[in-house]
């Protein structure tokens, strides 16, 4: 190994360690709020127990490596935030998904897909520069490509999360609908029928229903609830089904005939789909017949003639 290449290294080496000297000073300079103040109200009356300074203080500090990298990494999410853009898209993204995280924790997660993805470039960039070392600058390049591959594709993972949801929530409709409508038309009401449905369901759809009958319990309107339903699902179909049922509620129209056009709606453009998807296929099944079998079959039928064609010719 040249003298370049361990000056390189030793320089890596010396920068890495005051960044991350550097990057715990600044997390030990902010002290948490009841660091500073639990220490002088703990022999006061408390109503019930007191949350030890240790309970409050281990949230933060879970592990040296987030001590020491945490600020890093939420700074490169702050980062990528800035460069991306779109957070009511991600954030409208992340509740189709049924994900349970802010736009900031989505950032992080790209920043460590991000870091995974340069850490295994840069390891095969570092066993290229030992045998070539004048390629230091084009391997920086490669591993800066592949944190931003990272980064793109948890983006792109995140919008097939979506699509992937959206389909379970299709195949499970039509029989969340007719489960609906046979407990209406039996005689109970449209919140003891959601109760009924969400209590003996469960899937992806049962679940915003759930959620739905929560905001019910809480003293929602249901034609609010399922409004709110409708305005936060990505599905037309589901959002003309929140919209029927809240206009069926407030209006008082039948809601069982409403409940079973829309199952008959979901199911009739299931089967278009599927017939639409068999056609498809169709034509991709093509490419190995006409690329494969018919070479072979047409080498079978004429190899013989041109054999004896071969050997009968002088």
């Amino acid at each position: 190994m040249s003298l370049t290449l361990w000056g390189i290294l030793l320089g890596l080496t010396a920068g890495l360690g005051v960044l991350l000297v550097l990057s715990r000073l600044a997390a030990i300079r902010r002290t948490p709020l009841e660091t500073r103040v639990l220490p002088y109200v703990r022999d006061l009356p408390q109503v019930g127990r007191v949350v030890p300074m240790r309970a409050a203080s281990s949230k933060q500090s879970a592990s040296a490596f987030a001590s020491v990298f945490g600020p890093l990494v939420q700074g490169a999410a702050e980062s990528v935030e800035r460069v991306l853009g779109g957070a009511a898209s991600v954030r409208r993204r992340l509740e189709r998904a049924g994900i349970d995280k802010t736009v900031h924790e989505f950032r992080i997660e790209q920043v460590q897909w991000g870091l995974v993805g340069f850490a295994g470039a840069a390891v095969l960039v570092g066993l290229r520069l030992l045998r070539d070392p004048g390629s230091a600058l084009p391997g920086l390049l490669v591993c800066l490509l592949a944190f931003a591959s990272g980064v793109l594709l948890r983006e792109n993972r995140l919008t097939a999360q979506v699509k992937e949801r959206e389909r379970r929530i299709l195949a499970e409709f039509p029989a969340i609908a007719e489960l609906l409508a046979l407990s209406v038309a039996a005689g109970e009401s449209p919140v003891a029928a959601l109760d009924r449905v969400v209590r003996r369901s469960h899937g992806e759809l049962s679940g915003d229903l759930a959620k739905v009958l929560a905001e019910v319990r809480t003293g929602e309107p249901v034609g609010s609830a399922f409004d709110r339903l409708a305005a936060r699902a990505g599905l037309p179909l589901v959002a003309r089904f929140a919209e029927g049922v809240a206009v069926a509620v407030e209006r008082g129209t039948p809601l069982a005939d409403v409940l079973h056009a829309q199952a008959a709606d979901v199911r009739e453009a299931g089967r278009r789909e599927l017939i639409e998807a068999g056609a498809r296929k169709e034509v991709a099944m093509m490419v190995p017949v006409v690329f494969l079998v018919l070479p072979v079959t047409i080498m079978f039928a004429f190899w013989p003639g041109f054999v004896g064609l071969s050997l009968t010719t002088p």
